[in-house]
């Protein structure tokens, strides 16, 4: 499974995107991902989307298990965002 962390924007998350020729997406502007927090998306058999989400525990360095999600997704980290399930 392959696991997509969040991306938020410096105006959601206040940080500034890393910069050096190592960082190709800072020298583009663009704000790295967070990887404190992922999401997995299935289809239950029922053709319903979940959502789960995981927020990394910076004590053990695993990720522990957050809310899931089958109608409204709202969340506010990374980054505040609301959408529907049932209009994607």
């Amino acid at each position: 499974m392959r696991r997509s962390p969040a991306r938020c924007s410096k105006a959601t998350t206040g940080v500034e995107p890393l910069d050096g020729p190592e960082h190709a997406e800072g020298r583009a502007g663009v704000s790295v991902p967070d990887e404190r927090f992922y999401w997995r998306v299935e289809q239950a058999a029922t053709g319903v989307p979940l959502v789960y989400t995981y927020v990394l525990d910076p004590a053990t360095g695993a990720y522990r298990e957050g809310d899931v999600f089958t109608g409204v997704v709202k969340v506010s980290a990374p980054c505040p965002v609301e959408f529907d399930l049932g209009q994607i």
